[in-house]
C-alpha cells in the first residue's frame, strides 16, 4: 500500500509548521473514485459513494447505524433535534470547541455547564446531578483529544432521570474504549470530518444511533423530512456530496498507517519532553487514536512565552481550548467553572500529523525544555 508521508530522515523543511495538517491519500486512489462520480453523474442526494462510506464506517467503527453529514456541528444539532429537544437546559462542559455550545444554542436551548475534572478533561460526572432540573433536556459530554468520558457514571445518571445522552465525539474517531469504538457509547455521538481531523473528508461529519426508529427519524430529518412527494415532517440540508465521501472513502484504508504514524510521534514527544510539562492521564481501558497532543503549561505565561519561540522558528501550536466556553461573552447567563478556565488558559497542543519529521519534534522538544514552563 503505497503512502505519502515522509521519512524522518528527510532534512527539515522551511515552510511553516502548523498543528496539523491534512492527510491526503494517494492521488491516484482518489482519481480512481472520482472517475466513478465522472462517469454516474451524481453528484449528491444519496449517491453510492457517500451509501458505501456509511456501511464502511459502520463496519470500520462496529456501530449499527451511522449517518455521514454536512459537518460535525450539524450533527450535533441533529441530534438534539432527532430527540426532539427544541427548548430547555443542556448539561455539557465548558472545555470544548465552540460548536458544542453552539448546537444548543441554535436548537433554542440553554447550555448548563458543569465543571471538568482534572485528569482527563472531561465533564466530572460527580457533579453533574447538581445541575439536574426540571428544565434539563439532555447530557452532552464531549471526549476531548479523544480521551473517554466516564461513561458508566454518566449513563446511570442518565438512566436515574430519563436524559437523553449526546456525545460529542469530534476528536474520537479511532479511539477505542474497552474493546469498542469511544463513539459507541450514548444514545448519540456524533464525529466530525473536518479537514484537521485524523479522518476526514474534507468537510463532514456523522450521527451515530442504535435503533432503527430513531435511524429512520434521523435520516429523514437530514434530507428536508420528506420522501419524494411526501413530506412528512420539518428537516434540514444535511446531506453529504459524492466528492467529499470519495476523499472518505480513499482516506479509510489508510486508517492503520495513519494511527500508527500520528502514535510514533506522540511518543516521541513523551520521550524527549519527560515531565517537563503536565499531560492529560489516559483511562484505564482506552486505546487512544493520537489525534492531539496537548500539553499543560504552569500558567499562561509560559504558554505565550513558548509560542513566542516556537514562532520564531515557523512553529506554530494551537489553544486548544481557548477560551473556557462559560465565559464566551454572547451569553445570556452562566457560572464559574475554576478548573476548565484554568486548564483553558494554559494548555496548548502541539503540532502532530503524519509526515511531521522528527527532526521538528526534537526542535520543539528543544525550546520548551529551554522555557521554564
Amino acid at each position: 500500500m503505497m503512502t505519502n508521508f515522509h521519512t524522518s530522515d528527510e532534512p527539515r523543511n522551511a515552510s511553516p509548521i502548523n498543528v496539523t495538517r491534512s492527510y491526503l491519500p494517494p492521488w491516484e486512489e482518489y482519481v480512481q473514485l472520482l472517475r466513478g462520480v465522472w462517469e454516474s453523474h451524481v453528484l449528491t442526494n444519496q449517491g453510492k459513494y457517500v451509501l458505501r462510506l456509511q456501511r464502511e464506517l459502520q463496519e470500520y467503527l462496529g456501530v449499527q447505524h451511522l449517518f455521514y453529514v454536512t459537518n460535525g456541528a450539524v450533527a450535533l444539532q441533529l441530534a438534539l433535534a432527532t430527540a426532539g429537544i427544541r427548548e430547555g437546559e443542556i448539561i455539557t462542559t465548558p472545555f470544548s470547541y465552540v460548536a458544542t455550545v453552539g448546537s444548543i444554542l441554535w436548537e433554542r436551548c440553554t447550555p448548563v455547564f458543569v465543571d471538568i475534572e482534572s485528569e482527563h478533561f472531561t465533564i466530572d460526572p460527580t457533579k453533574i446531578e447538581a445541575a439536574v432540573t426540571t428544565r434539563t433536556r439532555a447530557i452532552m459530554p464531549v471526549h476531548v483529544f479523544g480521551y473517554a468520558c466516564d461513561v458508566e457514571a454518566i449513563g446511570k445518571i442518565a438512566a436515574r432521570y430519563n436524559l437523553p445522552v449526546i456525545y460529542d465525539g469530534a476528536h474520537a474517531f479511532g479511539a477505542r474504549y474497552k474493546g469498542k469504538s469511544v463513539l459507541s457509547y450514548g444514545d448519540y455521538a456524533t464525529c466530525s470530518f473536518h479537514a484537521t481531523k485524523l479522518f476526514h473528508t474534507v468537510e463532514g461529519g456523522a450521527v451515530i444511533v442504535h435503533d432503527t426508529a430513531t435511524a429512520e427519524k434521523l435520516d429523514l430529518l437530514r434530507r428536508f423530512g420528506h420522501n419524494g412527494d411526501e413530506h412528512i415532517s420539518l428537516g434540514i440540508h444535511a446531506k453529504q456530496s459524492e466528492l467529499h465521501a470519495a476523499m472518505g472513502l480513499a482516506n479509510l484504508p489508510h486508517m492503520s498507517e495513519i494511527l500508527a504514524a500520528r502514535r510514533r510521534i506522540c511518543e516521541l514527544y513523551d520521550t524527549l519532553l519527560g515531565d517537563i510539562v503536565q499531560r492529560p492521564t489516559p483511562q484505564l481501558g482506552l486505546e487512544p487514536n493520537y489525534g492531539y497532543y496537548p500539553v499543560l503549561f504552569r500558567g499562561e505565561a509560559q504558554l505565550l512565552a513558548a509560542f513566542a519561540a516556537l514562532a520564531g522558528q515557523g512553529i506554530y501550536p494551537r489553544r486548544y481550548f481557548y477560551p473556557s466556553l462559560n465565559k464566551l461573552p454572547y451569553l445570556s447567563q452562566t457560572k464559574a467553572c475554576p478548573i476548565s478556565e484554568d486548564v483553558a488558559s494554559r494548555i496548548a497542543c502541539l503540532p502532530v500529523y503524519v509526515g511531521l519529521q522528527d527532526e521538528v519534534v526534537r526542535e520543539i522538544a528543544s525550546t520548551l525544555n529551554k522555557i521554564d514552563t
